[in-house]
């Protein structure tokens, strides 16, 4: 997870996309521009909706947007990336990341998403 200067609480690398991306594609960038991580998508978790004041414009007054999260298995930690001196990157444990979300939505996407996600790799290891 990073943190911002914009508030309290930590939150996943996230951000818009390029038209000449995918999601998954975007999700990789954000990692390595906010986080400095580089790695593969392992698994898609879902979509999130939440609302963004950066995004309320005539169109969506809420500023409504929806998240696509993935989880990575991170293979590199960059030394220098190019958010550092605005964002830091912190590893925590399931439950420390969602005690620490700034937002409901992540945490629910932490909870379910990842917990899902990792009861899957569990089930298939045992089989």
């Amino acid at each position: 997870m990073i943190n911002s200067p914009s508030g309290p609480g930590l939150l996943f690398p996230k951000g818009g996309w390029e038209t000449d991306e995918t999601d998954q594609q975007a999700a990789i960038r954000e990692a390595i521009e906010e986080a400095g991580v580089r790695g593969k998508i392992n698994k898609f978790l879902g979509y999130y909706q939440f609302k963004s004041k950066s995004h309320q414009d005539e169109c969506s007054p809420e500023g409504l947007c929806k998240a696509a999260v993935f989880a990575m298995l991170v293979e590199e930690e960059l030394e220098s990336w190019p958010e550092q001196n605005t964002r830091s990157r912190k590893w925590l444990t399931v439950s420390e990341a969602a005690d620490s979300c700034r937002h409901p939505w992540m945490r629910d996407a932490l909870i379910g998403g990842f917990c899902q996600w990792h009861d899957e790799i569990m089930l298939t290891e045992k089989l």
